[in-house]
């Protein structure tokens, strides 16, 4: 094994999801260390976003507001891409913990985790450098998608 690792040949075959050898519970455990991570980053990057905020009133600008929103389109992708990011993580901890014990204490922390999110970058955006509802469509994008699946699912029979 050493040797094909180290030669660089299908090393990342090793790494994938083989059912029968990985056990679900693992893979669970992995998937929810890796959706908290995510969740942790983009949080923070909402909250902080990139180039920090201007402390002064000087020049056209406003205090608290985010730096690199003066430049509105790539500004603009960033915020749609980290709530994508952020939204889809947060639905992967809320999946992968039904049932758990305390799972309605997760739902409540992760909505209010979006809310604190969402307050943040309204606080730091300028009004007129992002339409909002392309940011609201963008976190609520994976919900839609996961119920799509879910009713195309239950309508054609497919477990």
């Amino acid at each position: 094994m050493v040797s094909r690792l180290s030669t660089g040949k299908s090393w990342y075959k090793h790494f994938q999801y083989e059912e029968g050898r990985d056990q679900p519970s693992d893979v669970r455990n992995v998937m929810l260390v890796v959706a908290t991570l995510i969740a942790a980053v983009t949080f923070q990057a909402g909250v902080n976003p990139p180039g920090g905020v201007w402390q002064d009133n000087d020049n056209g600008h406003v205090a608290g507001r985010a730096i690199y929103a003066s430049q509105s389109q790539a500004y603009y992708v960033f915020l749609i891409a980290n709530t994508l990011a952020l939204s889809a993580s947060i639905l992967v901890i809320i999946s992968l913990t039904y049932r758990f014990p305390f799972h309605f204490e997760i739902v409540v922390a992760s909505i209010s985790m979006i809310v604190t999110y969402g307050s943040a970058i309204f606080a730091v955006t300028p009004n007129e450098s992002v339409r909002f509802r392309y940011v609201i469509a963008a976190a609520s994008v994976p919900f839609i998608l996961r119920a799509l699946i879910q009713l195309f699912n239950n309508v054609f029979g497919k477990e």
